[in-house]
């Protein structure tokens, strides 16, 4: 026996004003690391990698500073009203950084590089007016342990 199931509709919540479509999320946050890409370039680091995907989640940027190879977060926002984007780069994020740092130095036989984590941080809604601040050894690996 066919049970008779009535569909309810749902009003649509509203969006807060500074909020932003995913799709619009992620055409901000690629752009955010194409322009992280040219700044660190422009500083002389060689990009090994962009959104490299391991099992446990994506590096944005791999990067070589020297000898140091440069795990590199970047985090784009169009305006500091729910902070600035390298608040976002809390306790959880920088063990998931490091899980990832080290899944990927075993990968590529780069086990016994020294290893340092940068943050780029950008405000702004198109490559022309973003701010980029960089944070290069934003963390300390040791401090977390």
């Amino acid at each position: 026996m066919a049970k008779n199931v009535r569909s309810k509709s749902v009003a649509a919540k509203p969006q807060h004003l500074n909020s932003v479509s995913p799709k619009e999320k992620d055409v901000l946050g690629r752009a955010g690391e194409k322009a992280a890409v040219d700044f660190l370039r422009e500083k002389g680091y060689k990009i090994l990698q962009q959104n490299y995907l391991l099992p446990d989640g994506e590096i944005d940027i791999v990067a070589q500073d020297g000898q140091t190879l440069v795990i590199v977060e970047v985090k784009t926002r169009k305006n500091n009203n729910f902070g600035k984007p390298y608040e976002a780069i809390n306790e959880t994020k920088q063990r998931r950084m490091m899980k990832l740092a080290r899944q990927f130095m075993f990968r590529f036989r780069m086990l016994r590089l020294p290893v340092r984590f940068d943050v780029v941080s950008i405000i702004g809604t198109t490559p022309e007016d973003f701010e980029i601040e960089h944070f290069a050894e934003a963390f300390n690996p040791r401090d977390l342990q």
